[in-house]
């Protein structure tokens, strides 16, 4: 009878408690009748629900931006399951266990909350590392093994797009040496470990990840000075009118900007304007661009901007301060970490330069374009989005001149810059010159910074930037 039924089902599933065991047809098939239900092919374990755990800061829901792995995948401790974002950063979820993926709960730009099921997957029953309440009750199928990264015994410092790149070439993490702060593998460490293994001959990367400028001559042909200045065109976008009104919840990023600037409602603002002229600074990044970019780094303005306000803050510290809730105490930060406000799709965020004021400008260049790339590609950390001291908010490379910014609590001050202009100006003689000119306004919180501190400070980054070689003297 029992040869008979084995004959005539495919499979035939024994469930006891969270064990599972399959008979496959085909292994019993030519098997003697002695040796009836011994098997060749037995699949045993359980099925943890991965939840996603606290991440901090008050979260409670998160948007799921992308998965790195897809139902049968293999994982190991620490691999990375998958990228959500909150209201304050994206942060990278890893696993927790060795095992296979069944079941993703979430799809793509789904709200996932903390606390509940974010994948199901399948471990040894044997190692006995689930709990209890953990374990689902549902048989596992047979599956074909999938070679992924593979950490053994230690966590492996890496970024999401590094991990990625490691999964994409089929490379173990455990197997390379990383060469980043604390043993962290960079991305320069994969395409080394790549070029070994094939001998094939990679370009190098820089830390940054910059694409380096185009020659002249494979660029357009340059327009007459009097021209290069291009008036910037507004990109047009197709318009799909529906005629139906349509309401999406605000989320990520935008969600942040509601709490912050609900609050920073609460200060009482006063502004102050000025101008700088940047005929000298302009030089001077024209002569060490170059220098930066055979570096590996992007030189813009703002690396100078952030040095000068660092500088200025050593003098008036209590421009790099914070205010309690009951306006009792001010607490005067030793760091100066300057936030530097971007557009990018995800919306408005604010990340910081940390430690200004030990570090140089190549250095600042260098941390920059570190956060820019990862602000474009929506992978900025709550590290890099959190302990700001000071902002400055470059509204120049988009247009306009005068601002009216918004102080980002618990902050006390923030700049907005706008664009550089090639305007007339007078000089002591009374003769006309060329000068490049840009315009900066300052918004400070009136309760405890009056006016003239303000104008002081804004003084003296003025005299930094006028007089770039001034800031050699106070440079630590």
């Amino acid at each position: 009878v029992c040869i008979h039924r084995v004959r005539s089902c495919s499979s035939i599933r024994v469930i006891k408690s969270k064990y599972v065991c399959v008979f496959d047809k085909s292994a019993l098939k030519f098997s003697h009748q002695q040796r009836l239900f011994r098997t060749s092919a037995v699949s045993c374990g359980q099925i943890v629900q991965f939840k996603l755990s606290d991440i901090g800061e008050g979260i409670t829901e998160v948007t799921v931006k992308e998965w790195y792995i897809k139902e049968g995948d293999s994982v190991s401790q620490f691999d990375s399951i998958c990228e959500v974002q909150s209201d304050k950063a994206s942060v990278t979820i890893t696993s927790r266990y060795d095992g296979v993926i069944r079941k993703l709960h979430y799809s793509i730009d789904d709200i996932a909350f903390v606390g509940k099921p974010l994948v199901d997957i399948e471990i040894d029953a044997s190692k006995g590392v689930a709990s209890e309440e953990d374990v689902v009750e549902t048989p596992p199928m047979s599956h074909e093994e999938h070679t992924h990264q593979e950490i053994k015994g230690h966590k492996t410092l890496a970024t999401p797009a590094v991990r990625r790149l490691a999964m994409e070439n089929n490379i173990k993490l455990s197997e390379i040496v990383g060469t980043g702060k604390d043993n962290r593998i960079l991305k320069e460490d994969i395409l080394n470990y790549l070029a070994k293994q094939t001998g094939a001959i990679l370009p190098p990367s820089p830390k940054a990840e910059i694409v380096p400028p185009l020659r002249k001559s494979e660029t357009a042909p340059a327009a007459p000075k009097d021209k290069a200045r291009k008036i910037p065109v507004p990109v047009s976008r197709p318009i799909v009118f529906s005629g139906k009104d349509k309401t999406e919840p605000v989320t990520g990023f935008q969600k942040a900007m509601v709490k912050t600037m609900s609050a920073a409602l609460k200060i009482p603002h006063f502004g102050y304007c000025d101008e700088i002229d940047l005929t000298q600074l302009v030089q001077l990044r024209e002569e060490l661009k170059a220098l930066a970019e055979s570096r590996g780094v992007k030189l813009s303005f703002m690396p100078f901007f952030i040095k000068a306000a660092s500088l200025g803050l050593l003098q008036y510290p209590i421009l790099n301060a914070s205010l309690d809730e009951n306006c009792q105490n001010v607490t005067y930060k030793a760091s100066h970490n300057i936030g530097v406000a971007m557009d990018t799709e995800q919306g408005l965020i604010v990340p910081n330069v940390k430690n200004v004021q030990v570090c140089s400008v190549f250095d600042i260049a260098a941390e920059l374009n570190r956060l820019q790339s990862l602000g474009s590609a929506g992978q900025l950390g709550t590290s890099d989005l959190t302990g700001g001291t000071f902002t400055l908010s470059n509204i120049g490379t988009i247009g306009g001149t005068y601002a009216k910014p918004v102080i980002l609590p618990p902050e006390v001050a923030i700049g907005a810059l706008g664009k550089i202009q090639v305007v007339p100006r007078f000089n002591g003689k009374g003769e006309v010159f060329k000068a490049q000119i840009m315009n900066v306004s300052w918004s400070a919180d009136h309760r405890i910074i009056d006016g003239a501190t303000m104008a002081r400070f804004s003084n003296l980054w003025k005299s930094y930037l006028e007089n770039p070689a001034s800031m050699l003297l106070d440079l630590k």
